[in-house]
């Protein structure tokens, strides 16, 4: 059984969603704006798809001339329809504000590209500034805790009834859009898509994580003593001592913890070669840093 039940659990999510709703809507607002002027000045005229129910409207407007927005409109509706029966009301209470603004903002952002000149023959630069823009509007709508819905609709359903996990499923659908490009737009403006993809991804995750100013060293030595005191006395900062258990050799042994900012990496790493050459460690970045001293 586990430690939250169905109804407790739901009152976490609403103390969670409550939290600085204002600013999170307005976040969320903003974003949505963003990638729509994105999806237009950039993405849109020079049929650059990134996946997504945009992406296809990219792809159904070259073979139909079909409005994007109101493409976009049709299928995230359609969508929350069989979300309300396939996922149940709370999920898809959660994607109605996304599924209507974004294809409002591509309507009335839709003649942006004429206002401003974009010089439509550098299509890398288009690529890496239209993924950037794009990128930094989703990852503000993520970190404000909503999405856009569309083909996150499609990934929740396929994640629960075909048991596989949310990426397997962006792969799925989204690689599936993508790959779509290669046939109608050619190999080049499919090359271009996968540009897009990952700088959205990347900035993305910036955006939600933030840049990483901190470093967290996880070490398991024999020297834990000197290290400890060359963390503590000659780096000034805290150390965290975890006992562990080896999982081959099954033996107690103890790993020190230290979160210190990147300036200081270099002393920590070498000095942790000089002190134990056979020491084992693994650094990662830590993008947020909350208590202590």
């Amino acid at each position: 059984m586990g430690f939250f039940s169905k109804t407790k659990d739901f009152k976490i999510l609403e103390q969670i969603n409550s939290k600085s709703s204002v600013k999170r809507h307005i976040k969320f607002v903003l974003g949505c704006f963003i990638i729509a002027v994105s999806y237009n000045l950039f993405l849109a005229p020079n049929k650059i798809v990134a996946g997504g129910v945009g992406g296809l409207a990219i792809i159904i407007n070259y073979l139909t001339k079909i409005n994007n927005s109101i493409f976009i409109l049709i299928v995230d509706i359609s969508l929350l329809f069989i979300s309300y029966f396939l996922l149940g009301k709370e999920k898809t209470k959660a994607n109605i504000l996304g599924s209507i603004l974004f294809p409002l903002f591509v309507s009335l952002t839709s003649n942006i590209r004429y206002i401003i000149d974009i010089d439509t023959t550098q299509l890398l630069l288009i690529s890496v500034f239209g993924g950037v823009v794009y990128g930094f509007g989703a990852g503000m709508i993520y970190k404000a805790g909503f999405s856009t819905g569309g083909t996150d609709i499609i990934n929740q359903i396929l994640s629960k009834y075909l048991k596989i996990s949310m990426g397997n499923s962006m792969l799925y659908c989204d690689g599936t859009i993508v790959l779509l490009t290669a046939f109608v737009f050619g190999p080049t403006h499919f090359m271009y898509s996968i540009i897009v993809l990952y700088v959205i991804s990347y900035i993305s995750d910036r955006v939600i994580l933030g840049v990483s100013d901190s470093k967290a060293f996880y070490i398991v030595t024999q020297e834990e003593a000197k290290i400890k005191e060359y963390i503590l006395k000659y780096l000034n900062h805290g150390v965290t001592v975890f006992n562990a258990k080896g999982g081959y050799a099954k033996e107690n042994q103890t790993v020190l913890m230290c979160v210190l900012p990147t300036k200081d990496y270099y002393r920590l790493k070498e000095g942790i070669h000089e002190i134990d050459p056979e020491s084992f460690f693994v650094v990662t970045d830590a993008y947020e840093v909350f208590g202590g001293e």
